[in-house]
């Protein structure tokens, strides 16, 4: 059935602010788009965004020329980008707008965009959609990108959450619901009550409506998702079900979760920790009902292989640790400065902290909080301001010069750990490392702590080196600075003259010249 009327007239909800298909316009004119000119194969479509470090546009996929686009959020500047701020505010950035509540507005169904086409029954068909197979071992064709709305009524409330789905058929998809979460949890309690449960799945949203997704906050998603927004969320009902979805998404698959449980083979599947995960018992999605905007953008994720960093899942999950690591570290420090959750590592294993000691321990409190905030954190890099956690070389380089393993490791056993990381070998608990790269406390000011630069020449003038001496003991550095000189051979010149004068160094190398005294007759 073809959709519908055009937006109600007078309507006052922005619907295009937040649509995919004007980010990408954003990230073509910041060069962070690679579009694919022509036709393309949906098998050629994994190996064109493999490793890229830009986001990926086709806008002649298959044989039904539909408009796809993938490795969207797969970079920090792009996910920057999307919350309008420089990189080195993001983090800041995305915890200012989970303060605000600017709350959820409920769209008329002619005037939500993504209800601009209508399709149900025989008509709605999951392999008329552009989904292609990611991994040479995966199970089937995945749709990757798609964010999941469920009610959860013991709480009153709607989940959302990121889920993939295998196509099984027309009309059917295996979904993941095997790892600890709120949806699981929902989806067990329907099940347990022989009652389905209903679903809506947006593939084709903006970067911020995913980062949203990641979280598990105890709370209405739909909200965490408007304040991620910093505006209100345009929702409408779906069209099969009482399930509240974007209105401005580009496509909605409407449907129910079967009763019957975790029964279905689902997998094997490419996941965000670089390996693949094996055939699972799973539940079904039934689809009843495909909505999408009359210029629809398919969205797929990049996830997981030897490019981990440049990922959707890593730089997605990155994020969301950053915010929970961050929460945790405001009541265990007193002046955390930053997080990072590298993107090799998942988004999540490795997890770095800077931070301005207060007090004796505070790098140890911090792999603490670190430690109990998520149990997908696993190691943790304490630094203090000097070091910038989102460099791979200072890190090593801290890691190399202010570690002593029997003074600064720490590592706890028998804590909950993620099933999915392979050093696990099967188990359910695990391991997790600190290493304080802090210097300990009070002793970072020395001065063979301190980092060579190159000379500033800052300081004040003087007549003479002889001037400069009598006014206190100088580096070479600032006696160059008081003449003015360009050539540091020139200072040495009268250096070596004043040696008879009684020329010495002090304790830091800076140098000094005894006062001339004079005695009356």
């Amino acid at each position: 059935m073809d959709g519908t009327t055009a937006p109600a007239a007078g309507h006052n909800t922005d619907c295009e602010r937040y649509r995919l298909r004007n980010f990408l316009d954003l990230l073509r004119d910041a060069g962070e788009l690679d579009t694919v000119e022509g036709a393309i194969d949906l098998a050629d479509l994994p190996d064109r965004m493999e490793g890229n470090d830009r986001a990926v546009l086709a806008t002649q996929v298959g044989p039904e020329g539909a408009t796809l686009v993938g490795n969207v959020a797969a970079s920090r500047s792009r996910l920057a980008l999307a919350f309008g701020v420089p990189v080195e505010k993001l983090l800041p950035e995305v915890m200012r707008r989970l303060r605000t509540a600017p709350g959820t507005v409920t769209l008329p169904r002619e005037a939500a965009p993504v209800q601009q086409v209508v399709l149900l029954g025989e008509e709605a068909d999951l392999l008329k959609l552009p989904v292609h197979l990611q991994h040479g071992r995966d199970g089937a064709p995945y749709i990757s990108a798609s964010i999941d709305f469920a009610p959860d009524v013991s709480r009153g409330w709607q989940n959302v959450g990121i889920r993939r789905l295998m196509l099984r058929g027309p009309r059917e998809a295996g979904i993941d619901l095997v790892s600890p979460s709120d949806l699981r949890m929902v989806y067990e309690a329907s099940a347990a009550a022989g009652k389905p449960l209903p679903v809506a799945f947006a593939v084709g949203t903006h970067p911020v409506d995913h980062v949203a997704a990641t979280m598990r906050l105890p709370v209405d998603e739909l909200g965490v998702m408007a304040s991620l927004r910093d505006a209100p969320l345009p929702v409408v009902k779906c069209v099969t079900n009482d399930v509240m979805v974007p209105a401005d998404a580009e496509y909605i698959l409407e449907g129910f979760l079967d009763p019957a449980g975790h029964v279905e083979p689902e997998g094997p599947y490419g996941e965000f920790l670089g390996y693949y995960g094996g055939v699972k018992r799973n539940p079904v999605f039934h689809l009843t009902a495909i909505t999408h905007r009359r210029d629809p953008v398919f969205q797929t994720c990049t996830i997981g292989g030897r490019h981990m960093a440049r990922t959707d899942t890593a730089q997605l999950s990155g994020l969301r640790t950053e915010v929970m690591v961050w929460r945790a570290l405001e009541g265990a420090v007193r002046e955390p400065l930053g997080v990072y959750a590298t993107g090799s590592s998942g988004g999540m294993f490795n997890v770095r902290i800077s931070l301005r000691q207060r007090v004796p321990g505070e790098g140890r409190n911090a792999i603490m909080a670190a430690f109990g905030s998520l149990a997908n954190v696993k190691h943790v890099f304490v630094v203090d301001p000097d070091i910038d956690i989102f460099s791979d070389a200072q890190m090593d380089w801290a890691l190399a010069t202010r570690f002593q393993a029997t003074r600064d490791l720490m590592v706890e056993g028998g804590l909950r750990a993620l099933p999915l990381d392979p050093s696990l070998e099967g188990g359910r608990v695990g391991a997790k490392a600190g290493f304080d790269l802090t210097w300990p406390f009070g002793t970072g000011d020395g001065f063979e702590k301190g980092i060579p630069e190159p000379p500033r020449y800052a300081g004040r003038r003087f007549p003479s080196i002889e001037a400069a001496l009598a006014d206190g003991p100088k580096f070479f550095e600032e006696l160059m600075a008081a003449t003015g000189s360009r050539d540091g051979r020139e200072i040495v010149r009268v250096l070596d003259g004043l040696r008879p004068r009684g020329l010495g160094r002090d304790a830091q190398g800076r140098y000094t010249l005894p006062a001339v005294t004079t005695t009356g007759n």
